[in-house]
């Protein structure tokens, strides 16, 4: 499995499909009539319902590229068994910071789409690509690892567990 791929259950994919769909054809339809209604009122430099829509536009546009991006990616179904206690996206992997054990999280290691639509799931997710997803692939229970955070700082963490999620 690369860190490239994102694993949807089929209902999380159908359901992304249904909002692409919808943002790229009457999504796109409605945002544009409202842009086209507030250019009618006349002087845009003050106009606040055509400033409104034009960032929704944005908004919208940047969604319909986020569920693009995701939908090329997705593997649909379940993500492979990796060997017990291996890290690999899909997981739920619980890690201790260096220094103090008892100081621990938990948390998916995938996509926020993995967590279901119901949003009865509360956990945090990092993504495989980030510094610290990057660091723990392929490792096993047990492992200490390192990494540097975004503000530089290095961390050190040991692999406390890794369950299929």
């Amino acid at each position: 499995m690369t860190t490239d791929e994102i694993w949807l259950t089929p209902e999380a994919h159908a359901k992304l499909r249904e909002e692409y769909e919808y943002l790229t054809g009457k999504g796109r339809e409605e945002v544009t009539a409202r842009i086209a209604f507030a250019r009618e009122e006349g002087d845009l430099s003050e106009n606040a319902g055509y400033h409104a829509a034009r960032e929704e536009q944005g908004q919208r546009e940047l969604r319909i590229r986020q569920l693009k991006s995701i939908l090329d990616k997705a593997k649909v179904g379940a993500p492979p068994k990796a060997a017990s206690g291996t890290v690999q996206p899909g997981m739920k992997v619980t890690i201790a910071f260096d220094g103090d054990v008892d100081d621990t999280d938990t948390f998916l290691l995938g996509s926020r789409e993995m967590l279901g639509l119901d949003g009865t799931v509360d956990m945090a997710v990092y993504s495989p690509q980030s510094p610290l997803g990057s660091a723990i692939i392929d490792r096993s229970v047990g492992d200490a690892v390192s990494y540097t955070a975004p503000n530089g700082k290095l961390i050190s963490v040991t692999i406390v567990e890794a369950d299929v999620f």
